[in-house]
């Protein structure tokens, strides 16, 4: 196993998966996005502005890998394999797990995240991405003899999905050079996260729950 993992590590290493400091810089950067919902705008008796109050955070963190002109997807038999880097599913990120955090309920595909942080990963299959919301714990640094969380998505099995969707798969109009998750279309009643890197975004729809 540990050999297995370390193999796997050096693969990573090899694609850019890895913090690799380039001139003091890592090669992907942590980044974080973050909405909130639920809540509303009242202007207290004296301000000046509006006030949001009562709503409740989601989150998403991950590295962010950049392009550097790479093939990202592949094609046929190889299709998705550059970016799994040996892993079973693609982290969608880079370095350690991307991890989702929401205080609110969040109905996906028919089934309820509960409040509380996941880990996040895509089944790449050419026009069927799917994705997954796991309980596998992450690993904040790479330690080949814990096995009872993840670095990554190495060593990811299916017995601790919450749920798989399907994801809409979509052109953008120009090329993103740099992996970015966003929320958008949203709402006080739900909206979708979606994914960015070269010319494809990914979208997932999801409902505040109750």
């Amino acid at each position: 196993m540990t050999r297995r993992l370390i193999g796997a590590a050096i693969v990573a290493i090899g694609t850019g998966a890895l913090v690799a400091a380039q001139g003091g810089r890592p090669a992907s950067p942590t980044g974080t996005a973050a909405t909130e919902i639920g809540g509303k705008y009242d202007k207290p008796a004296g301000a000046d502005e509006p006030v949001y109050s009562g709503g409740k955070w989601i989150d998403i963190s991950y590295g962010r890998p950049i392009k550097r002109g790479r093939d990202l997807w592949g094609s046929g038999a190889d299709y998705g394999k550059m970016l799994y880097a040996g892993a079973p599913v693609w982290r969608a990120g880079a370095n350690v797990s991307t991890r989702l955090k929401t205080e609110v309920p969040l109905v996906i595909n028919g089934k309820t995240v509960s409040p509380g942080e996941y880990t996040v990963f895509i089944e790449l299959k050419p026009n069927n991405w799917t994705f997954i919301v796991s309980t596998w714990p992450a690993q904040t640094r790479y330690d080949p003899k814990n096995t009872q969380a993840l670095w990554g998505s190495y060593g990811y099995t299916p017995d601790k999905d919450v749920v798989r969707a399907p994801m809409t798969l979509g052109t953008l109009p120009m090329s993103v050079d740099q992996l970015t998750w966003d929320f958008v279309d949203m709402t006080n009643a739900g909206g979708k996260l979606a994914l960015m890197w070269d010319k494809t975004i990914a979208t997932v729809p999801f409902k505040a729950g109750t």
